[in-house]
């Protein structure tokens, strides 16, 4: 009698992974050293608060051995602060694990589509890995099979006492057409921003520090600039980013857009976009003497045609800016709408969940076709 292969699913209690008390304490760490942005040792208070609720450690390993444990790995050490007085802070090992963290948490989210379900007619035949496989189709050149994967796939559908390869079982390795992007990310560090009982700041360091993750490890030839714009627009370093805090700054929208479009002309790349984090409305511009015209109520015609007029100068250039909106104001997103339509680009309204998401989907669709 023919053994036959029996194929489902087999279903157990989840079981964490073994972590050791380093390990579990940095992972929330690294949560604690992003919202309080860079500050070691109020992260550290706030981890010896959750400590003391939570029974985070024993007493074989307390926080003051994490502590000592930090500074052997090269996470943190001794500086000299402002003010003359020593202390600890953060290294540039522990802003690379912060970002990598944000990339996990954000990209680790995004589900990827099946085959027939992709966002650009592009994906196929090209030069640019993708670390992602689909079905084999004819045409594809041999050298693009994954025989591992293939192997695999032909063991579960057929069994090894039956074994035989067939053309379903194939699978190749993804590839797209070379395109290289220059991206600017606008962040807004207007007062707004941390109002309301609401921090938005921390989501948007994490979408930039998981973005410029994602471009320096997956897509190097690709350039990420990060500005922040306030009274004023001014451009930030990377390793910036988990130190960034909320001004007592009005919203300059103006002064971004000019700074993002002053970047991207030095840039050869012929894709460029811009993406803008934003709550609120603009509400200052800088005049020519370099006095402030600043108007918080309501929305300032005067302001907004200036807003209008770059967007336009930015669709000349073609740049598209997309908007993504944290507010759900009607005379808001009219505004966005507006601004959006004058640029033929793109906006969403969104809340600070699945922000991430949207804008890495939006990155990953973008930079597989040619901005026109």
């Amino acid at each position: 009698m023919k053994n036959e292969v029996k194929k489902g699913f087999y279903f157990k209690q989840y079981t964490a992974p073994e972590q050791s008390p380093f390990e579990k304490l940095f992972q929330i760490f690294k949560e604690l050293i992003t919202h309080t942005s860079g500050d070691f040792d109020e992260a550290i208070s706030w981890l010896r608060e959750l400590d003391k609720e939570y029974q985070l450690t024993d007493e074989k390993y307390t926080i003051d051995d994490f502590i000592e444990d930090l500074k052997k790995k090269g996470y943190i050490k001794e500086e000299l602060r402002d003010d003359g007085s020593g202390g600890l802070g953060i290294t540039a090992k522990t802003e690379r694990a912060i970002r990598q963290q944000a990339l996990d948490q954000i990209f680790g989210n995004l589900k990827r589509s099946g085959s027939g379900n992709h966002k650009t007619k592009h994906s196929g035949i090209g030069d640019e890995h993708t670390g992602e496989f689909r079905e084999f189709y004819f045409g594809d050149s041999l050298e693009r099979i994954s025989l591992t994967e293939s192997l695999r796939n032909a063991q579960i559908n057929h069994g090894i006492g039956d074994f035989r390869l067939t053309e379903n079982d194939l699978v190749v390795e993804d590839t797209l057409h070379k395109s290289q992007m220059s991206t600017v990310l606008m962040i807004d560090i207007s007062h707004s921003m941390i109002l309301y009982g609401e921090d938005r700041i921390t989501p948007a360091k994490k979408v930039a520090m998981a973005l410029a993750e994602l471009i320096t490890t997956r897509y190097p030839k690709d350039t990420l600039d990060i500005l922040v714009f306030g009274n004023d627009a001014w451009p930030i370093a990377i390793k910036d980013l988990p130190y960034l805090k909320v001004g007592p700054y009005h919203t300059n929208t103006v002064a971004g857009l000019q700074l993002a479009m002053d970047m991207l002309r030095r840039k050869r790349n012929t894709n460029k976009q811009i993406f803008m984090i934003t709550d609120g409305k603009p509400s200052c511009v800088r005049e020519r003497d370099g006095s402030y015209y600043m108007n918080s109520n309501g929305l300032d015609e005067y302001i907004v045609d200036k807003c209008y007029t770059q967007a336009q100068q930015a669709r000349k250039l073609h740049i598209p800016i997309t908007t993504f909106m944290i507010a759900s104001d009607p005379y808001l997103q009219k505004f966005v709408n507006k601004f959006t339509e004058a640029n033929q680009g793109k906006a969403f309204y969104t809340g600070l969940k699945g922000l991430g998401e949207m804008i890495f989907e939006d990155y990953e669709t973008n930079r597989k076709k040619r901005v026109r």
